[in-house]
């Protein structure tokens, strides 16, 4: 059994100890009196407008934490000496192991903890992929906060197991990608995990300078179980010795934000945001957004150029991607009204599908999933702080041998004080057995209280399907504390069985870096022969933040494994 050295970060760890708190997202340094509306630009940067379509209210979490160290003026100014401090030691020369991460790790962790974070820093924004011919390989994604110290600025984490989740085999960092003329480009958070044929696995990850966000893309990886097993960890390259830019922006007024991918017969496809702003770096106000796809062969190579998936609409974002059992691929995303309420809520979103036909570039038009006048967005849940947004996601299951297309999502209950509060949300589904042309009625899948963040799987080799999210239930006096709840949902739509996975609820506010302002954008079920996997964040584990201190409760990321 290996086992990594320590990591040699205490020198770096002393000063950015000292301004822990302050890489938080969003209303950093914020006073309660002086909070701005969650989600809205003026969050983010010094003196904008509350009507500013601002691009930085909108990324995801990877990029706006690395952009306001690399440029502290954009914080808040209570916030502006501490991102410079950050950012002076991260520019201090680091070893590869600065990060924490372990030159190779094994054994067992307590309770269904899928890392080995040894500093107290934060894992969200949950990603899970399963072998089907090898169940027991599992790859899992995060937004691993570790990469702050990273000699690289990967931020990308991945998390390898060979026994079902039960025990982590390795982990490490996705690695930089060569944007061309030997120009390395980090990893930089939205991670996908993908088991394609052969237990061959993929990751997806944003890869951008963090310094002003150019050059910027999508990256996609590719790798083996046994070079996962073997390999160093941590930021090393030979755990994925296949990696590619897929689609990168082609102008410094562009930025590639919220990517997705599936792989199945042959191809991986991979939905992406793409906006575009008057500013270089794409830092404060953007024009327009639009949803794209590039399609390359699993091999990584015969990549497509960008296909304009979302059409005119202007204000969009959210992609997903699945490729179903018919071979046909199904691309949904969400068009909400920013634009013309100068981003003030609610933003009552409409929910587009469109299908390509089995091996085929080319999209049919536009379906119309369904309209939801109370999502999730610019408000915060009326007993939370962290941000959250209406992020519909797909799949596809054969059904008396057609192929029928869910959809899910989450929203609001009521939307008090003119759409600024988001109160009590459900979790929502249709399906469609024509390819979007009609569907169903709106089905509820949740039960009381405040549900969100929804994530569906199709089960194959099951006849249920698999849905997840977190809820808020169990906190009936408050509404504040989280758990996780795993649905079995019959093909038509019926809840047969909701599975409470903690045991014991998460208090969100407990990190001591995050406090309760982010926890993600997802997490993501994946299910298999009615076994299901479900990757989530927690603040269970208590530990000295950074060597220093007591122990506290911070974020990891968790593994939750149960039967359907």
């Amino acid at each position: 059994m290996r086992r990594g050295l320590r990591a040699s970060w205490l020198l770096k760890a002393a000063g950015i100890g000292a301004v822990f708190g302050l890489i938080a997202v969003p209303s950093l340094g914020a006073s309660p009196v002086e909070k701005a509306p969650p989600n809205s630009p003026q969050q983010f940067a010094e003196g904008s407008s509350a009507s500013s379509s601002n691009v930085l209210g909108k990324l995801s979490a990877g990029p706006l934490t690395r952009r306001l160290v690399a440029h502290p003026e954009q914080a808040p100014a209570a916030s502006q000496d501490g991102y410079r401090t950050l950012r002076d030691l991260s520019a201090k020369p680091a070893t590869p192991t600065d990060s924490g991460l372990q030159a190779g790790v094994s054994g067992s962790l307590r309770g269904q903890r899928l890392n080995d974070d040894r500093l107290g820093l934060p894992q969200n924004e949950e990603s899970i992929a399963r072998c089907t011919s090898r169940p027991n390989v599992v790859l899992g994604g995060t937004n691993d906060y570790r990469g702050l110290l990273d000699p690289q600025g990967n931020f990308t984490g991945w998390h390898f197991s060979t026994d079902g989740g039960r025990t982590l085999k390795n982990e490490g960092l996705l690695p930089a990608i060569n944007f061309g003329g030997g120009n390395m480009i980090p990893s930089g958070g939205d991670p996908i995990n993908v088991a394609g044929r052969n237990c061959a696995l993929f990751a997806g990850s944003l890869n951008y300078d963090p310094a002003d966000f150019f050059p910027n893309g999508v990256g996609l990886y590719k790798t083996t179980p046994r070079r996962l097993s073997i390999c160093p960890g941590g930021n090393s390259s030979y755990c994925w010795p296949h990696r590619k830019v897929v689609v990168k922006a082609d102008d410094p007024h562009k930025f590639l934000d919220k990517p997705w991918i599936y792989v199945s017969k042959g191809f991986v496809w991979v939905v992406y945001t793409e906006f575009i702003c008057p500013d270089i770096g794409c830092a404060g106000n953007y024009s327009s957004n639009s949803i794209k796809a590039v399609r390359c062969r699993t091999d990584l190579r015969n990549c497509t150029a960008p296909i304009l998936i979302s059409g005119n609409q202007r204000s969009i974002q959210f992609g997903d991607v699945t490729i179903g059992p018919d071979g046909r691929t199904y691309i949904t995303w969400e068009q909400d009204n920013d634009f013309a309420t100068n981003f003030g809520p609610p933003e009552h979103m409409k929910f587009w599908l469109r299908v390509a036909p089995p091996g085929s570039l080319n999209f049919g038009p536009a379906r119309l999933v369904a309209r939801e006048r109370k999502n999730l967005g610019i408000a915060t849940l009326h007993a939370n702080d962290f941000r959250v947004g209406t992020y519909p996601k797909n799949t596809v299951k054969t059904v008396n041998g057609r192929p029928r297309v869910y959809v899910v999502w989450d929203g609001c209950r009521a939307r008090p004080l003119g759409g600024s509060v988001c109160e009590e949300p459900a979790i929502k589904m249709r399906y469609s057995n024509d390819k979007g042309r009609t569907w169903t009625r709106t089905k509820v899948l949740s039960a009381r209280g405040d549900n969100y963040f929804p994530t569906i799987s199709a089960n194959q080799g099951g006849r249920q399907l698999a849905v997840a999210w977190y809820t808020n239930r169990f906190d009936p006096v408050f509404h504040n504390r989280q758990d996780v709840e795993l649905a079995t949902v019959s093909r038509n739509g019926t809840v047969r069985n909701r599975q409470r996975l903690t045991t014991t609820s998460n208090e969100t506010e407990a990190d001591p870096l995050l406090g309760g302002t982010f926890i993600g954008d997802y997490i993501e079920v994946v299910a298999l022969d009615d076994k299901a996997l479900v990757h989530y964040n927690a603040n269970y584990r208590s530990t000295k933040l950074l060597g220093s201190g007591f122990a506290v409760p911070q974020q990891d990321n968790f593994l939750a494994r149960r039967g359907l």
